[in-house]
């Protein structure tokens, strides 16, 4: 029985108003994605902390000469960083030099040329490039091209490009299975599908309207690229090239395994050399004392800090989008 003025008690329990409900989910969000970015930034200053109070000691005992030399003698803990910093440097460019043409053609080919029944099965194909592990890139490059590289490319670059004055300082020397010049090769060919993919979809990313009105203007195919394409779509080229340099930069096993690991400087491309990346694959595990190990370390810092750089360099290039 109901009471004569119950139903003017105001009641004791009131349901949340929508209002507040969406408040409260806005806030777990907020609270969600800033976390997850603090994370991000957390783990990064604690990686580069660790690596920098790990790397100490190699910079305490030799000091910058660490940076400016290549003498590298775990026996009388005398280590020098310049051998495998160069190393890095030269395959990296080699693999631009070699990628990004090859990249950039095959992206035109498949947005300009190449008819609708072949756009899949070769977009495909070039994208099962990235699919193939490290190793076997390794693998088929000291079995298979190297030697290929040492009987016909490098007697025969030698032979020509090696006979100019200046140039001709990059291809001398005997030719070897193993060198700089094999490993930039694979790492063309291993960054290659990452630039295409990038270059590729920024390409078909331009309106139809402009190609069309290109066309109409009397362009042909070539300036319709050069005046139209490539304008729209060139900030997305380069993050897509920066992409491929930052792959490159921190190869491992393709390039340890053709490169030839050796702590030298040449001029030669022909020449062994080493890396960052290799070294510290290489030897890691033989590192007995602690210099060795703060040298080793202190290659990796440096290698963060060349990726730190491209990355940049990669913003600056990117923000620049009113350059011609």
């Amino acid at each position: 029985m109901t009471l004569p003025g119950a139903l003017d008690q105001p009641s004791s329990y009131s349901h949340p108003s929508p209002g507040a409900k969406f408040n409260a989910q806005d806030r777990f969000f907020r609270m969600l994605v800033v976390g997850s970015a603090s994370l991000v930034l957390v783990t990064l200053v604690a990686i580069i902390l660790s690596l920098a109070i790990k790397s100490a000691p190699i910079f305490l005992s030799q000091g910058l000469s660490f940076l400016s030399s290549e003498t590298w003698n775990p026996v009388t803990d005398r280590f020098g960083a310049l051998a495998p910093i160069y190393g890095t440097v030269v395959t990296s460019i080699i693999a631009l030099a070699v990628g990004v043409p090859l990249s950039m053609g095959v992206a035109f080919f498949l947005t300009e040329l190449c008819p609708a029944m072949l756009k899949r099965p070769i977009g495909t194909a070039v994208e099962l490039l990235a699919a193939i592990p490290s190793i076997i890139y390794g693998i088929w490059g000291l079995f298979t091209f190297g030697p290929f590289m040492q009987r016909y490319v490098e007697p025969a670059l030698g032979a020509t490009i090696g006979q100019i004055p200046l140039v001709g300082q990059l291809f001398h020397g005997a030719p070897l299975n193993q060198g700089m010049l094999a490993a930039g090769i694979i790492l063309a060919v291993m960054i290659l599908p990452f630039i295409t993919s990038i270059t590729r979809d920024v390409f078909e990313s331009v309106p139809t309207a402009l190609r069309e009105s290109a066309y109409a203007l009397g362009m042909t195919r070539y300036e319709v690229v050069r005046n139209v394409v490539l304008p729209y779509s060139k900030n997305g080229v380069v993050g897509g090239i920066m992409l491929g340099l930052g792959r490159a930069l921190g190869e491992t096993m393709a390039v340890t395994f053709v490169i030839g690991n050796s702590h030298r400087i040449s001029s030669s491309l022909f020449a062994p050399a080493t890396t960052i990346s290799a070294t510290l694959a290489n030897e890691f595990e033989e590192a007995t004392g602690d210099i060795y190990s703060s040298a080793l370390i202190a290659l990796g810092l440096i290698l963060l800090v060349i990726s730190f750089g491209v990355l940049i360099i990669a913003r600056i290039l990117m923000g620049r989008g009113n350059l011609k």
